[in-house]
């Protein structure tokens, strides 16, 4: 058992901060125990069962053999959530060969999964654990209209099934110049082209489907195996949604459009002039994942990308989340991409939550990370300072209630 005592608890879901120890039990937040000086109302937190009693909240029974972290003046978040990143499918200083994120013989690959080209060993991966970077969603990159599924992992392990928090959490589709650039001469050299190859597959998966389902137990009334179809039915039953990279607001609005006319759950990714249609994108209520911001703008459709973006959305009340692309800025870095927001004005607590909760919601694993409630996997950054300033140091992080690193 561990026991993280006397911290800030910024747990990722209340604004302020609270004193309070934090008891943990085969990698779990088994109870949170506020103090009663130095803190907020006990409202709406938890006690040692999970309730919103008062009772006990001035100590904790901790048993014996319990390893006890004193964090008497430090601060204590949720570990750090990416929503949209390649880390560890692209290879860490090896160079193109090492790069496992894009098919690219097939602007049509739904059939391939992200958990397949993650390198485990990546030494990009404890570098993004010891920044506090606790829990990635990645999978393919944007060269595909249809690229494949994307995967939830631990940044700890040496063998990538131990490290899956869920697999298959979106199906990655792509808009605007990376599919035309990389398929210009094969297949695709307009935004027209991608989105009639996109709607060609939905409706193929979808007759697909409604013929196996209309077969039943009969095999000699199924279809043709098609693993390509096969890999989208769980898009066209909504369990997961497609995950659109989309810079321009002319793509996001054929994401959307499309989404709509299939039925279809949908993410929107990087929505580098979401600030722009900013009305329209809070009228969809649709999770929003902005960036990598901290780059140049290397191509016509991030003209107006700016730091603003997260910050101007959430305040219209869209679920932002902040977001690296790792490695196009290295994953360690999501911090600090927070904390660039909040100086073009994003609210601070908006900012937390868009590398915390928000991101665990929009790649459907708020179950289990982003935030610091009892029940949830202990994922916590120990710091001496907010994270988003870059004199703060990482003190302790811990993955799954297990010290994975310590200054």
């Amino acid at each position: 058992m561990l026991c993280i005592k006397n911290g800030t608890v910024h747990d990722g879901v209340h604004r302020e901060g609270f004193l309070a120890d934090i008891l943990v039990e085969d990698g779990k937040i088994k109870a949170i125990r506020e103090h009663m000086e130095g803190g907020p109302s006990m409202e709406g937190r938890h006690s040692m069962e999970g309730k919103h009693s008062m009772e006990g909240r001035h100590s904790m029974e901790i048993p014996a053999g319990t390893e006890i972290v004193d964090a008497e003046g430090l601060q204590v978040y949720p570990g750090f959530v990416e929503a949209h990143g390649h880390i560890g499918l692209d290879g860490y200083g090896i160079g193109y060969e090492g790069m496992d994120y894009n098919e690219l013989n097939d602007i049509i690959s739904p059939q391939m999964r992200g958990i397949d080209g993650v390198k485990s060993m990546d030494p990009a991966l404890p570098k993004a654990a010891a920044a506090g970077v606790t829990c990635v969603c990645v999978g393919p990159g944007s060269a595909n209209v249809l690229g494949g599924t994307f995967t939830t992992i631990k940044t700890v392990g040496k063998r990538v099934d131990d490290m899956v928090v869920r697999d298959g959490v979106a199906m990655k589709c792509a808009f605007g110049e990376n599919p035309k650039r990389v398929y210009r001469d094969k297949k695709d050299s307009s935004r027209m082209t991608t989105a009639a190859l996109l709607r060609e597959t939905l409706f193929k998966a979808r007759e697909y489907m409604e013929k196996k389902e209309a077969a039943g137990d009969d095999v000699s009334k199924r279809p043709a195996f098609d693993m390509k179809l096969e890999a989208m039915i769980p898009v066209m039953k909504k369990e997961i949604p497609l995950k659109a990279h989309a810079h321009a607001a002319e793509d996001l609005f054929t994401a959307l459009r499309i989404a709509r006319e299939f039925d279809l759950k949908i993410t929107l990714e990087h929505v580098t002039e979401g600030h722009l249609i900013v009305e329209e994108l809070a009228k969809e209520n649709v999770p929003l994942a902005v960036g990598p911001t901290l780059t140049s703008a290397s191509k016509f459709e991030l003209r107006n990308k700016s730091w603003i973006t997260p910050g101007v959305l959430a305040a219209a009340g869209c679920q932002v989340s902040i977001i690296t692309d790792s490695p196009v800025i290295p994953q360690e870095y999501l911090p600090l991409c927070a904390g660039l927001a909040v100086q073009a004005g994003m609210d601070p607590f908006a900012a937390l939550q868009a590398i915390t909760i928000n991101p665990a919601k929009h790649a459907g694993i708020a179950d289990r990370v982003g935030s610091l409630e009892v029940g949830k996997d202990a994922d916590m950054v120990i710091t001496d300072g907010c994270p988003f300033e870059v004199s703060t140091k990482v003190k302790h992080v811990f993955i799954d209630g297990k010290r994975v690193c310590t200054e």
